[in-house]
């Protein structure tokens, strides 16, 4: 089983969601989260007043997949979600080794 973080653009989000449920994903968690990578942030005028945003919104999407079509969701994540522009967010990729449902106690595959 692999874990896949995926920071993308808030504007990114719905088009990515549609695009793993298309694939059969059934189950993902979303969170808001705020970031910077290399840009570390923008500057802004409001009010004739210039200012740093440091902490740019974004949206954390992590699956816990089989192994299985780990490749296939990467690419469907890299077409969606993929602007060209500074800050389309990054794919981290991590080996799971257990995943247990609490309610039913399996365990393994059949817990995703």
């Amino acid at each position: 089983m692999t874990k896949i973080e995926a920071i993308i653009r808030p504007n990114k989000f719905e088009s990515v969601k549609g695009a793993l449920i298309q694939m059969g994903i059934e189950g993902m968690t979303v969170s808001e989260v705020r970031g910077h990578g290399r840009q570390k942030g923008h500057t802004e005028v409001y009010k004739g007043r210039e200012y740093e945003v440091d902490l740019l919104p974004k949206i954390k999407v992590e699956l816990v997949l089989a192994d299985e079509i780990v490749e296939k969701v990467i690419d469907t994540l890299l077409t969606t979600a993929y602007t060209g522009q500074i800050g389309d967010g990054k794919i981290f990729v991590y080996k799971v080794d257990d995943v247990i449902r609490i309610r039913s106690r399996e365990r393994g595959a059949v817990a995703i």
